[in-house]
């Protein structure tokens, strides 16, 4: 415990920049709705923050190198927190888009420190209670940080200035941290191309993964405000996928380890679409309905991106580690880049069902492929196969490199 004890900074300020993020994502969507944004607009905006995201991921190594974990924190949550009050003295698509493009690079930058120097900051021995911690914060603020916008209400200024003022209290606890400014992780290799040859399965999967999640993440309140939810409605009903994934990713995660990976992809995989296509088809406006049914949809679909990069790490060698995590980031920050844009387009042209219809027909074929490549390729053998470990951010994916000891980065995160 003594270890963990220099990092509690650390961990204050993970909670508050979490959950400013997590409500940032949701009030973009639900005020853009209120603003008469078209679907399509909400969609591009969320494509940005995506296209963001993935730059940011990119290039947090150089920035650390160059001043360091405290400046690079400072400078980035400066921006951050700047653009979020930019989003309401300017209300136009165009400026949102480029905030949030910022804003995804920002967070991007963000997390990677935070969890960066957090795997550097504790022993091994003390790795996965941290980071077990670290999954609990992030569930809990991105979920709680939800309730401050019926609380505040979504059509103000008030709510903008508390999700700046989340962003700029971050500061205080990182800036009064333990000052061992660790090494920042090394420079990512990336080979698309080895990647796939490794696992085409696993790649695909976090394409489409990708898709869906990211059109979720986006378009969820979207969804909800056009069915006529109320907003404490939009809340919960998106913090009920959230909570569905974050609770029965461990117990697959389980399941994964004793079974074929590829059987546990499956089973989530059908799940995803038969829980997608129901809440298209059964849900319609009833809030209890589409509460459930969102909730078994996040079951399954928000692991997936952890079962695939398991099941990759299981195929690559002890070398391949980091190339085939930084590959699968990337593919899936592919996918969470076009996801936006064309379910966005499909439910201005179709209705707001259509974001769910989008999802159970990606997980439908992915399905499909799963079952082909069952076909194809004999399993790992189980004493080839390593730990699960959740991924609840892909930024985690480039902390880790701080950390290039265990296979399937038993040592870290998502």
């Amino acid at each position: 415990m003594s270890s963990i004890r220099p990092l509690i900074p650390l961990l204050i300020a993970a909670g508050i920049l979490l959950g400013g993020n997590g409500l940032q994502g949701t009030l973009i969507a639900l005020r853009g709705a209120i603003e008469g944004f078209e679907p399509a607009t909400i969609g591009f905006i969320g494509t940005a923050y995506f296209a963001g995201f993935l730059l940011g991921c990119i290039a947090i190594t150089r920035i650390l190198k160059a001043v360091g974990y405290v400046r690079s924190f400072a400078a980035l949550a400066a921006i951050a927190s700047a653009g979020t009050l930019l989003l309401i003295l300017i209300v136009d698509p165009v400026i949102w888009a480029i905030v949030r493009f910022a804003s995804g690079f920002c967070f991007a930058g963000l997390f990677t420190v935070i969890e960066s120097w957090l795997n550097s900051g504790v022993s091994n021995h003390d790795r996965a209670r941290v980071l077990a911690l670290y999954r609990i914060i992030d569930i809990g603020a991105v979920t709680g940080a939800q309730f401050l916008i019926p609380v505040f209400g979504a059509d103000g200024f008030s709510i903008f200035a508390i999700m700046s003022i989340m962003v700029t209290l971050s500061l205080v606890p990182v800036s009064l941290a333990d000052r061992s400014n660790p090494a920042p992780p090394e420079d990512v290799k990336l080979d698309l191309k080895r990647a796939w040859a490794i696992s085409p399965l696993a790649a695909i999967g976090c394409i489409a993964v990708g898709l869906s999640n990211g059109a979720f993440r986006t378009l969820s309140p979207v969804y909800a405000e056009q069915i006529g939810m109320s907003v404490s409605d939009i809340v919960i009903f998106v913090s009920a996928g959230i909570i569905g994934g974050a609770l029965i990713q461990y117990p697959l995660g389980y399941l994964s380890d004793l079974w074929d990976r590829r059987s546990v992809l499956l089973i989530t995989c059908t799940g995803a679409s038969v829980s997608a296509f129901a809440i298209a088809f059964l849900a319609g406006t009833n809030a209890a309905a589409n509460f459930a049914l969102v909730f078994i949809f996040g079951s399954f679909a928000m692991p997936m991106f952890s079962l695939s990069a398991a099941h990759a790490n299981d195929r690559a060698e002890r070398h391949e580690f980091v190339l085939v995590n930084a590959a699968l980031m990337l593919f899936y920050s592919f996918g969470a880049i076009g996801g936006p844009l064309v379910a966005a387009y499909i439910m201005q042209l179709l209705g707001p069902s259509w974001l769910f219809h989008f999802s159970a027909i990606i997980y439908a074929l992915l399905t499909l492929i799963i079952l082909y490549r069952m076909r194809v390729r004999a399993p790992v053998p189980r004493s080839h196969r390593d730990r699960f470990v959740a991924l609840l951010r892909t930024s985690t994916v480039f902390a880790k490199l701080a950390k290039r000891g265990g296979r399937n980065n038993t040592n870290s995160d998502s």
